[in-house]
Parts: structure tokens; C-alpha cells; sequence
């Protein structure tokens, strides 16, 4: 994951790059249904991939989780948008135990509203990229125990919210496709802040930071 993870970053550099030095040309265009400078606000739904991490990201250790959300986009010039974004936003991790207490998983589950604020660069008539600053307020967390033998599931009643911090920013980068009024992205959540508050809860996830890759579909109107 560690190479997957970087090999997306020096993607986004590069597309980034390129769409600094295509700007003259991204002016004059626009997706399909934009024909004109207007507002358009929009839902999407999709699936977060996601992970905590310190220096390295395991694969084993992903998570699947819910990401859905509204969208408005605000064109500034042909081939130029700020898109901000509020979505309820599920993240976490596994980790899986082999040992003399059994074989199962623990479950980091948590929940934030999240408010990414984009910018968004149309390379071509149906292909974007957009990246930009994000901020979230956790609404939830819990920590399960799935027992493999049994099929028991366990609450970790000794960590909830209050052991977790409350507000988490990070960096968003990604890729559209526009179809029309539909779009398809995908994109990375790059956390920047230790979700642990400290004590139990910072022991038990290392002092991990939020990771995750967003898959989603999206319709404006």
C-alpha cells in the first residue's frame, strides 16, 4: 500500500502540474452540460477505502466504509471551479489477532461530517482533477471485536468519542470523469491530524492519522 499510495501522490503531482501548465487552454473549455458560467449543486454517493496510518499503510488493514454527501460547484472561468462539499464520511481500519486469545479482528469505526473545499480544473470536455483542504468534526466512533470461531461481535466499551479528537484536517486529491450532469471520481483523503486523544486511545491506534481513497458517483442538477 505504501507504494500504491505513493505512486497516487506522484500522479496528482504530475496532473496538478500539468494543469498548471495547460491554464490558457483550461479556460476555454468546459464539460458538456456547461454552457454557460452557472452554479450547480449536486449529490454523490460512493465508498471509502480506508486506513490508519503512521509512516506505512497495510493492505490487510483496510476498511470499507460509507461516504456519501451534497456538492455545490461555483465556475470562476471555462475550465476553472471551487467545489466545496459536506459529506458524512465513514473511516477506520482492521487489525486482525492470531493468538492465544483467539482468531478474530478488532474494528476502528469512525464517523465524521467532513468539508472538503476544491479546486477544480477541467483538462478536457469530461476529465477534471481537483484537490484542495478538508475539515471534519467526528460524530461517532466505536471499536468492535469479531471473534473468526464464534461469529460474536464485542463493543470495546473502554474507547468511544470522547477518547478520540473531535476535529480532523487534511489534504483531498483526486480525478473526475463528466458524463452530462453525472460524474465519477475517485480520489485520496490524506489525514494530517493524530486521531487518538491521548491515553488508551492513542496507545491503542499508535497515534494514527486518518488514510483513505474515495470511489464515488455523483449527479448535479
Amino acid at each position: 500500500m505504501k507504494n500504491a499510495t505513493g505512486s497516487f501522490r506522484k500522479l496528482f503531482l504530475l496532473a496538478a502540474l500539468t494543469g498548471s501548465l495547460t491554464a490558457a487552454m483550461a479556460q476555454e473549455q468546459q464539460t458538456t452540460s456547461e454552457t454557460s458560467l452557472q452554479p450547480k449543486f449536486g449529490i454523490r454517493g460512493g465508498v471509502n477505502l480506508s486506513n490508519l496510518y503512521v509512516d506505512d499503510v497495510k493492505d490487510e488493514n483496510m476498511k470499507v466504509g460509507l461516504n456519501v454527501g451534497v456538492f455545490a460547484k461555483f465556475p470562476i472561468t471555462k475550465g476553472f471551479s471551487i467545489q466545496p462539499e459536506l459529506a458524512y464520511s465513514s473511516k477506520g481500519a482492521k487489525l486482525t489477532y492470531d493468538n492465544i486469545l483467539g482468531d478474530g479482528e478488532y474494528r476502528f469505526n469512525l464517523n465524521y461530517v467532513e468539508l472538503p473545499v476544491l479546486a477544480v480544473f477541467n483538462l478536457g470536455k469530461n476529465f477534471n482533477i481537483h484537490a484542495g483542504p478538508y475539515a471534519a468534526l467526528l460524530t461517532s466512533a466505536n471499536i468492535k471485536r469479531l471473534d473468526h470461531e464464534t461469529g460474536d461481535v464485542d463493543n470495546i466499551k473502554d474507547l468511544d468519542t470522547d477518547n478520540f479528537k473531535r476535529f480532523d484536517f487534511g489534504l483531498v486529491g483526486g480525478i473526475g470523469f463528466d458524463i452530462e450532469n453525472f460524474t465519477l471520481g475517485a480520489r485520496y483523503n490524506y489525514g494530517l491530524n493524530e486521531i487518538g486523544d491521548g491515553g488508551l486511545a492513542g496507545e491503542a491506534t499508535k497515534n494514527s492519522k486518518n488514510s483513505a481513497f474515495t470511489f464515488y458517483i455523483g449527479i448535479g442538477f
